[in-house]
């Protein structure tokens, strides 16, 4: 149970990674785009590695976001809930950044969150709600998906990729110290 859990962690971090990466990824990109002309940027060829990377990261995405409206509906810590706002903002944005930059590629993203992780996230309410949270979404997602995007931007294949992948990397890393910060004073709050 304790590696599926790792999984689904790591599925929330590559959300977080995926919707900055294609936030970065789009602007460089549209930029590209007008300067060069649609038609040589439509529709390239993703390598299996870069296309496993936008479909994790759009799934991990989506899981940031669940997790997230959850938090809304279920914490009563206003530290967790200002921490869970700012993640549907940022990931919403991401994630119809990174679906455009995905089919400019020839990849249909239709990402849906981890239904097991979000599943068990209904079940949790008030403090033992926001540990989880915190821990398995925030904490070990952004860890996971700051690595995702580290490995992606020096290993992808896509040129236009890597970049938008090491452009999001300030984000992401911002979003897990922010997770750092929430972690501290949520374990400081509850003892």
């Amino acid at each position: 149970m304790t590696p599926r859990f790792s999984l689904q962690a790591r599925v929330v971090a590559l959300s977080a990674c995926a919707a900055f990466v294609t936030s970065a990824w789009s602007v460089g990109a549209l930029a590209q785009t007008n300067a060069v002309g649609a038609s040589e940027t439509t529709g390239q060829q993703l390598s299996a590695g870069d296309e496993e990377f936008v479909q994790n990261a759009g799934e991990a995405g989506a899981t940031e976001i669940a997790a997230s409206r959850l938090a809304l509906k279920q914490s009563q810590n206003a530290q967790v809930r200002q921490f869970a706002q700012r993640m549907i903002q940022d990931h919403t944005r991401l994630a119809h950044d990174l679906s455009a930059v995905a089919a400019r590629k020839g990849v249909t993203v239709e990402p849906q969150p981890d239904g097991q992780l979000i599943g068990k996230l209904k079940t949790l309410k008030g403090k033992t709600f926001d540990q989880a949270y915190v821990e398995q979404v925030a904490l070990e997602g952004h860890e996971q998906a700051v690595q995702l995007f580290q490995d992606e931007s020096h290993g992808g294949t896509d040129p236009d990729l890597k970049n938008a992948a090491a452009k999001a990397l300030p984000t992401i890393e911002h979003h897990l110290e922010m997770a750092k910060q929430l972690t501290a004073a949520t374990v400081k709050g509850s003892s």
